[in-house]
């Protein structure tokens, strides 16, 4: 099989109802959207969902894949304990996969765990998911302080692994954008915040991923963006399975908020 579609999707915890308390419905763009994309993940029906999260265990020189057979987290540390989520990890295809990156000499693999439990970046998207399907295994990707090109280069590895394992996978690269589009935000304003905006949602809506090496490293630090090495990872595999097939990417362009001073958007990738 492989890839059958892929989500650029964000992560603010007060989507959830029990966190946000009503203050999600400010961003109820982005609520109807992510449970568009939970729905076609639903009808999708992945053996195996490859997360990739800014708020997995993260290096500056080092990718990090979450070991073991599973993982659990809850939503306490934004006041809704009682949201809790489990996953089974996806054990072969994890072993696939650092096999092929030890390989390719890419410093990937399974050492270095922080924290076993699940990351908000990881619980925000598969909460949707859980929704409409829940029969998979997770495979939890971080990022690193390393390259763009790098994180492209996993992506393909990803790709890869999917395609020797004969599995049907989908891909969600969660990020937020900008956490500099007001002065009450999270990092206050920067010119470059609705800027990086702007243009990231530009490239993602149109699937032209070879726009996002032409961010630079300090311009991506100015504008606060999370979500950017996520989108690039994500690039790289949808773009290899693109070439596997000889085939073309589908890109829709599905939701952009910003009311809190954090950029949310939310894209949708199949290979056609």
């Amino acid at each position: 099989m492989g890839i059958t579609a892929a989500f650029m999707a964000p992560h603010p915890p007060l989507i959830i109802p029990q966190v946000g308390r009503g203050q999600e419905r400010t961003i109820q763009q982005t609520i109807d959207a992510y449970d568009a994309i939970a729905k076609t993940i639903g009808e999708k029906k992945p053996e195996t969902v490859v997360l990739i999260s800014p708020h997995q265990t993260m290096y500056a020189d080092y990718f990090h894949i979450a070991p073991g057979m599973q993982a659990r987290g809850d939503f306490g540390k934004f006041g809704a304990q009682d949201v809790k989520l489990e996953v089974r990890y996806d054990v072969s295809f994890v072993k696939e996969l650092c096999g092929r990156v030890e390989a390719a000499r890419l410093p990937a693999g399974t050492e270095g765990e922080i924290d076993r439990r699940l990351d908000h970046g990881t619980m925000v998207p598969l909460y949707f998911v859980n929704k409409y399907w829940a029969d998979y295994e997770l495979v939890s990707v971080g990022l690193s302080g390393l390259s763009y090109q790098l994180h492209y280069e996993l992506g393909k590895h990803i790709q890869e692994t999917a395609r020797s394992l004969d599995k049907r996978v989908v891909i969600i690269a969660s990020g937020d954008l900008s956490h500099s589009l007001k002065a009450d935000g999270p990092y206050g304003y920067a010119k470059e915040g609705p800027e990086y905006d702007r243009r990231i949602m530009t490239a993602m809506g149109k699937g032209d991923f070879r726009e996002l090496f032409d961010f630079t490293e300090d311009f991506c630090k100015k504008a606060g963006e999370c979500g950017h090495r996520s989108f690039t990872m994500m690039a790289g595999a949808l773009e290899a399975e693109a070439s596997e097939l000889g085939a073309s990417i589908y890109a829709r362009r599905l939701s952009y908020e910003g009311p809190f001073g954090v950029g949310y958007g939310i894209c949708a990738y199949e290979i056609q």
